[in-house]
């Protein structure tokens, strides 16, 4: 059982892996979204969009909803936010950390 978690984890963290597919679950996060929108917000062509969505699908991580002729985009898991945000935590510590050093060695 152990094994199979990890196994799932590995390939959950691996769906993350890539910053565009990150900025589309910030986005997510905000609410549903259709590929016309994300594209505008992230500033990026429907094929990129569309692919790293492909992705995402394909590990679970999103859902779509066909409303018309759009697919309305969501996230699985309403938990992906607090992870999103728990990663943002890490990285102001990590931050915090390096400023901590560089004045250290400025004071030097």
């Amino acid at each position: 059982m152990n094994r199979e978690i990890q196994q799932f984890k590995a390939e959950f963290f691996k769906a993350l892996a890539h910053p565009m597919r990150i900025r589309i679950l910030e986005v997510l996060c905000e609410g549903d979204k259709n590929v016309n929108e994300l594209q505008a917000i992230l500033g990026s062509e429907g094929s990129a969009v569309s692919q790293q969505l492909a992705v995402l699908r394909s590990k679970n991580v999103v859902s779509g909803t066909k409303d018309g002729t759009s697919v309305i985009y969501s996230l699985r898991d309403p938990l992906i936010k607090d992870l999103l945000g728990v990663a943002r935590q890490i990285f102001d510590n990590h931050l915090v950390d390096a400023i901590s050093l560089l004045e250290n060695i400025r004071n030097e």
